[in-house]
């Protein structure tokens, strides 16, 4: 079975109301949402999955990125890997939008950091969903960070740092 081939995915965060609306028209109330100086941090409650609490997202619009990771519903469970994705962000004082590129690395820390999505990816590509120059950056920002990555060992915080961004990954 092929991959199937979607219209791009885009969301968009309120930072004064603290919403944000995916695409497909649903919504998530965010619990908290803070711009940064490297971009936006955000995070909101996961209540239909059973076994994670939340999802915490930085948007990184330097970097053409967005970071994300699920809390465990138990403190006793293992997270999963933090996933990198590729994006186009754009912004104005209020609204953050940002549009998937559909290819990002998974990082599971401790080991290899691997690119995912890429069937999907192709299919977009070949559908003409993805514009060229879309997937020109989405390849481009993916195996930049790959590079980079592993000059730290895949560690996503010694990352982090060398883009100047020093606060604690994945957040407490």
């Amino acid at each position: 079975m092929g991959a199937v081939t979607t219209p791009q995915l885009v969301d968009v965060v309120d930072t004064i109301s603290g919403v944000r609306t995916y695409s497909s028209g649903g919504t998530r109330t965010l619990s908290s949402c803070y711009v940064e100086r490297w971009g936006l941090r955000i995070e909101h409650p996961t209540p239909e999955d059973p076994f994670s609490d939340a999802e915490v997202t930085w948007l990184l619009p330097d970097l053409g990125l967005r970071l994300t990771t699920y809390r465990p519903r138990s403190r006793h469970a293992r997270s999963g890997p933090s996933v990198l994705s590729a994006v186009r962000v754009e912004r104005d004082h209020r609204h953050w939008q940002t549009t998937d590129l559909l290819l990002g690395l998974a990082v599971p820390g401790g080991t290899t950091a691997r690119i995912v999505r890429s069937e999907e990816f192709a299919a977009a590509v070949a559908g003409r969903v993805l514009r060229p120059g879309d997937a020109d950056q989405a390849l481009r920002t993916v195996h930049r960070t790959l590079e980079e990555l592993s000059n730290v060992n895949h560690n996503l915080t010694s990352w982090l740092t060398w883009h100047g961004i020093y606060d604690s990954w994945p957040p407490l």
